[in-house]
């Protein structure tokens, strides 16, 4: 087919999202196991609906917030990130997002020219591979060691700054490895950057979702770093609001007016009401956190366990983060991920997202989602069985 020559040029260079792509293929076919899709299967908790109904009722939503966010909102994410992340703060440092993603997008645009090179430890979401193209900038793709964990490969960062290199992006826990980066790691990469004056963008979706002793760390939280830092965070992972489409951005005082000139133009604000769901996210109880993480914890676990079943076709590092994993396929087909994952989706009716859609250094992997009902997993598994015998 022709190409259409209205198109920009970075956005033809864009693949199409596997993601996607394997949730449009599974609507083609009956009773298919769905393990594709980062999306929590529970509900969001009722007292935070019951707070937008009430918004709704109070007349409160019908109109723009200012543009950064309510400032109430704002002055409870100030309170969070100084408890929870150990980063003194305050509410002029903080833009309310349209989730994680809109934060980070307004984040590259307005810290990255046409031609500037961000490097990203792959493999990492798709998505922040994309927003650097967007922006006219390149993506540079740094391996993580997967022998050692996907743990950060501190020395191949370190080579591949350039002249032209901007920043360097992240997301820990990882999507799709569910790799929690270790605070050693992340103050060796804040040395890194401070040594090459470099800007850092995180994502920290997952940030509660942490296993086995592990801890997650905000590189946020170094004091020396708090000019060279914009950290994402978001509301849809921890409260299960995946489509009230509610995050928030912390940057220095001195960049947030940039990030909040892109910001207008992508959003205007936060949907309102989701800002108030936010509010009484925040403000209310925090047991349902701790509820999705066990429920996490034990559907991991079972997903292990089933996977050591099929050690004759996977091979997988434990996931200490997120609700993700990220199996290799050690069968020859596996070496096409796509194929592999189609194939799968049309024979055994399981839905897995090809590794190839992470990066490069994802072919031959898949990712699986462990936030679904422990059943779901062991049909899945159980299909997988049977279609590997």
């Amino acid at each position: 087919m022709k190409k259409n020559t209205n198109i920009s040029k970075r956005v033809q260079q864009i693949p199409k999202s596997a993601i996607h792509e394997m949730t449009r293929l599974s609507k083609e076919i009956d009773d298919v196991a769905f393990l594709s899709w980062a999306k929590p299967t529970s509900d969001t908790p009722i007292h935070i609906k019951e707070a937008a109904i009430k918004a709704i009722e109070e007349g409160l939503v019908g109109g723009y917030s200012t543009s950064s966010g309510l400032p109430e909102l704002k002055q409870e994410i100030a309170k969070k990130l100084m408890r929870d992340n150990n980063i003194s703060t305050n509410a002029s440092q903080i833009i309310v997002t349209v989730g994680a993603i809109e934060g980070l997008a307004s984040s590259v645009l307005a810290l990255i020219d046409p031609g500037d090179e961000v490097i990203l430890p792959t493999p990492t979401y798709s998505t922040h591979i994309r927003q650097v193209v967007i922006s006219s900038g390149k993506p540079i793709l740094v391996p993580l060691i997967e022998e050692e964990g996907f743990a950060l490969d501190i020395e191949a960062i370190e080579k591949a700054i350039t002249p032209r290199t901007k920043a360097i992006m992240y997301c820990s826990p990882n999507n799709p490895t569910g790799t929690t980066f270790t605070e050693k790691e992340l103050k060796q990469l804040a040395d890194v950057a401070l040594n090459n004056d470099l800007m850092v963008i995180t994502d920290e979706a997952y940030e509660y979702f942490v296993y086995d002793n592990s801890k997650h760390f905000s590189i946020a939280s170094i004091p020396e770093m708090s000019k060279n830092v914009v950290s994402t965070y978001t509301f849809t992972k921890t409260y299960a609001m995946t489509g009230w489409r509610i995050g928030y951005l912390h940057a220095d005082e001195e960049i947030i007016p940039s990030i909040t000139k892109a910001h207008i133009p992508l959003s205007i604000c936060a949907p309102v009401v989701s800002q108030y769901a936010a509010l009484a996210a925040l403000k209310g109880p925090q047991t349902c956190v701790e509820k999705f993480r066990k429920h996490y914890l034990s559907a991991r676990d079972l997903l292990c366990d089933r996977l050591d079943e099929l050690d004759s076709v996977f091979q997988y590092v434990k996931p200490n983060g997120s609700y993700l994993m990220f199996p290799k396929i050690i069968v020859e087909e596996g070496k096409d991920s796509a194929s592999f994952c189609k194939k799968l989706l049309r024979q055994a009716k399981v839905s897995t997202t090809p590794g190839i859609a992470f990066g490069p250094t994802g072919e031959s992997h898949l990712r699986v989602s462990f936030c679904v009902p422990e059943e779901e997993i062991n049909k899945a598994f159980d299909r997988m069985e049977e279609y590997f015998s």
